[in-house]
């Protein structure tokens, strides 16, 4: 289930390439079981947490990642909307 806590991004951002890093680096798009935007955050929970690469993530422009369990929080700014989007896409 994908829901947004929503905020204002700039329309026609490409986002792909970032989206593509970041899903590699949450262990591949079979290891992503669900995801979800919310303002700042890109809330995500894996099936293997083993398989997140914190280092990657963060190569990868986020600011940070907080782990709890199997949830990973990647935090990307205010363009957490447009890659989910573009997530769902590559999913």
């Amino acid at each position: 289930m994908r829901g947004t806590c929503g905020v204002a991004t700039t329309p026609g951002e490409n986002h792909l390439s970032k989206a593509q890093q970041i899903l590699a680096a949450l262990g591949g798009e079979t290891n992503v079981v669900d995801l979800e935007p919310c303002i700042t955050r890109l809330r995500v929970e894996v099936g293997d947490a083993e398989l997140v690469d914190e280092a990657a993530l963060k190569a990868s422009g986020a600011f940070g990642v907080v782990r709890s369990g199997h949830i990973v929080q990647v935090i990307v700014g205010p363009e957490a909307d447009n890659l989910a989007a573009e997530l769902d896409t590559l999913r």
